[in-house]
């Protein structure tokens, strides 16, 4: 039962990790888990059910036990296939539904051989191999283990290496399963702890998996795709936030705007993918000089924006010729020109709009000035 409820929960972060990825593997072995699972609870329960009216030595060996783990087995298998022909979904929404039919034949398929022996399969105590029907499973999953781990030389995600480690795991169950000469004793027992720990293993990789998947979508919703520096909706966060704090300490903080010179004239002479890393240069340099507590942003196409906690015009104007220095010795052509403005809270402003608006003022003053040198106070150029 504690399996079941294992295989339900991968199931459910499966299916997450699908509609963040379109990962093949995932859904199918989603829908996988669900049925082995319902089949694992219906085993569990009918086993209670008729514990009290049948020997604890019973001999008979369930199908269903049978049909559940093959049928996990071949779900692992199938997945494999699928996901080498197509890797990625391009229609998520018809996908659960292939993925449905898929898992369905593979039930049934599983059922109707193990349903359609002519007698139930029975322990030999005294045996060498007293389950020898066990094997099967055992064969299967040793398939699985080896396409997994193949699969690991292209694909090294927490969720591959935990389904690699988890059918290896079942192999083990199996293995040890085998060798039970009744319900309960050591060996069964044993058996099943070990394929629980395969669905603990398979659901950590899951969860593992999802929570770097989280972790890049905060950092793409928050970062520029270009230069990797914060975007326009996290600076406006930021200056919330150092507003909130200057107002509690009574300490200023200040706000440099950039603006690459020429941008177009670049484009035009060199092109787009030059101009291009004439952004990323700015942004490389913005935060190779910063301070770890600053955030430098992308403002706009060809703007940017350093926010300096804890700073006044001193500190701005020392951040501002660190800049230019840097970006005079960068070593690449061509020669980049940016112009800057500053703004200091709460001197030149108590609000976003007012910061931002005196900044933007003080740097169009100086392109329009047409000054290639850095002068300080408010505004600033450099070659």
């Amino acid at each position: 039962m504690a399996g079941s409820l294992i295989a339900f929960t991968f199931a459910a972060n499966a299916m997450v990790r699908f509609r963040g990825t379109h990962d093949r593997i995932s859904l199918i072995l989603a829908f996988g888990f669900v049925l082995a699972g319902l089949i694992e609870a219906a085993i569990g329960m009918a086993s209670y059910h008729d514990m009290p009216l049948t020997a604890v030595h019973a001999n008979d060996i369930s199908l269903g036990w049978f049909a559940g783990r093959t049928l996990l087995g071949v779900v692992l298998l199938v997945a494999l296939v699928v996901e080498k022909r197509i890797p990625i979904s391009r229609e998520p929404g018809k996908e659960i539904a292939w993925a449905t039919m898929i898992v369905g034949v593979v039930a049934y398929l599983t059922s109707a051989f193990y349903f359609m022996l002519p007698r139930v399969p029975r322990i030999q105590p005294h045996a060498w191999i007293p389950r020898p029907w066990d094997l099967l499973p055992a064969a299967i999953y040793v398939a699985a283990t080896i396409g997994y781990g193949r699969r690991l030389r292209k694909a090294n995600t927490w969720l591959d290496r935990s389904l690699f480690a988890a059918a290896g795991m079942n192999v083990i169950c199996h293995v040890t399963v085998s060798q039970s000469q009744h319900m309960l004793d050591a060996c069964y027992t044993l058996g099943h702890a070990v394929m629980v720990l395969s669905y603990v293993v398979v659901l950590g990789g899951t969860l593992l998996d999802n929570a770097q998947l989280f972790d890049q979508v905060s950092q793409l919703a928050a970062s520029d795709s270009l230069t990797g520096l914060a975007n326009h909706r996290h600076m406006i966060e930021v200056l919330e936030s150092e507003i909130e704090r200057s107002r509690r300490t009574g300490r200023s903080f200040a706000v440099l705007l950039f603006d690459l010179d020429g941008l177009k004239k670049i484009n035009d002479k060199h092109g787009h993918l030059v101009g291009s890393r004439a952004i990323k240069r700015v942004g490389d340099v913005l935060s190779g000089t910063c301070r770890t507590i600053d955030t430098p942003a992308r403002y706009g196409g060809d703007e940017f924006a350093l926010v300096l906690p804890e700073s006044g015009e001193r500190e701005a104007e020392q951040a501002a010729m660190r800049i230019c220095e840097r970006l005079q010795n960068d070593g690449e052509e061509p020669k980049l020109s940016i112009s800057m403005g500053q703004a200091v809270y709460p001197m030149d402003g108590v609000t976003i709009e007012q910061l931002l608006g005196a900044a933007d003022t003080a740097l169009y003053q100086m392109k329009g000035m047409g000054q290639k040198k850095l002068r300080l106070r408010h505004v600033a150029a450099c070659l």
